[in-house]
């Protein structure tokens, strides 16, 4: 069974989940996490990333440029 849960709830997104919600393309995501690997917004699931979506927002909100 599996349950669609809107972007906007979810805590953690996908590099693809994340670049649909945040209208980033993946490779500049990957970039970004791969500059900010220690900032706390990124969970590794193996080789695997999540982005915490609040925390991430937040990382947006005080940056001037990506």
């Amino acid at each position: 069974m599996t349950t669609n849960i809107s972007l906007h709830l979810k805590y953690g997104l996908t590099v693809n989940e994340a670049s649909e919600y945040f209208g980033i393309g993946e490779k500049k995501l990957r970039q970004i996490i791969s500059e900010h690997i220690d900032s706390g917004f990124v969970l590794q699931n193996g080789s695997k990333h999540i982005i915490k979506r609040q925390m991430f927002e937040d990382f947006l909100n005080q940056t001037n440029s990506i």
